[in-house]
């Protein structure tokens, strides 16, 4: 396990253009390396039992036991619309904080692997506008950077989290199985 502190602001994100990138926690989804800045992440735990909750959507793999709170645990895979992998003995769990409606609520991430605490090469990112992104706007990317010459995505969790877009996400999901 893995502490740090949090910072109580969030991170504000510009519209474009490069900035500044601050130290972010890299990990793996798929084949992507993925970040977020380690003010949002208080700790990074090996795997534990989740219990799971009934009628839960698919990313809401149950609860897990955090110093004695119980901690919703989603799955970044699920979130990022990729399909189920098994565990390994590199996954983990990212305690983050996630703001939403002016109140901060703790979630855990469960990835695939978690590489390192790190600075992004040349410690900058470029901010991605909805022109960057082929006028994609349903986007959860606060920014790219690069990490030893490899693509980056930083994430912007609160949007990643946001229960509009993942009520959105759960009934295009619901119209592919039907």
């Amino acid at each position: 396990m893995i502490s740090m502190t949090a910072s109580s602001s969030p991170m504000q994100a510009e519209p474009t253009g490069p900035a500044e990138a601050p130290p972010v926690v890299t990990f793996m989804a798929g084949e992507a390396l993925y970040a977020l800045p380690v003010e949002r992440v208080q700790e990074i735990l090996d795997l534990r039992p989740v219990a799971p909750l009934p009628n839960a959507p698919a990313h809401l793999l149950g609860l897990c036991d955090v110093r004695g709170a119980g901690v919703p645990v989603v799955d970044l895979r699920s979130l990022l619309g990729l399909p189920p992998t098994e565990d390994t003995g590199h996954s983990r769990i990212l305690v983050t904080w996630v703001a939403s409606a002016g109140a901060r609520h703790v979630v855990g991430l469960k990835t695939e692997r978690v590489i390192e605490v790190t600075a992004l090469d040349e410690g900058r990112m470029q901010h991605m506008s909805s022109a960057d992104m082929l006028n994609w706007t349903d986007t959860a990317v606060m920014g790219i950077g690069k990490r030893n010459g490899a693509f980056v995505t930083l994430l912007d969790i609160d949007r990643l989290m946001d229960p509009s877009r993942l009520g959105l996400q759960a009934d295009l999901r619901q119209g592919e199985l039907q």
